[in-house]
């Protein structure tokens, strides 16, 4: 499998109360459990099934992320921020590994 590496797109800076858009993607392959190898057992789940994002520490948004989720899942959502501070962001996988990046934001 190639290595995983999440993308993540925010602005460095905004203006104080602005509202601005977070788009992550995050590539991996992901395996249902449903599937059949050429032994005819099955092939083992493995998606992401858990992503969380905290601004400075604090609870942005969770999704817990169900089998029906497609490769490389892609994640858009809107917030916004009173002052300057970091995103940090991670994904969970069912076999128990973490990815994890963080954006810093400037408030000006």
């Amino acid at each position: 499998m190639a290595k995983i590496k999440p993308r993540v797109k925010v602005p460095k800076t905004i203006a104080a109360g602005e509202v601005f858009p977070v788009k992550t993607l995050i590539n991996h392959k992901m395996e249902s459990g449903q599937r059949k190898d050429k032994a005819g057992e099955k092939i083992p789940r493995k998606i992401i099934n858990k992503f969380e994002v905290t601004f400075n520490g604090a609870p942005v948004i969770t999704v817990d992320v169900e089998p029906a989720v497609s490769t490389n899942p892609f994640f858009e959502f809107q917030m916004q921020i009173d002052g300057d501070g970091e995103l940090a962001f991670k994904w969970t996988d069912d076999d128990g590994s973490v990815y994890e990046t963080s954006k810093s934001i400037a408030v000006g």
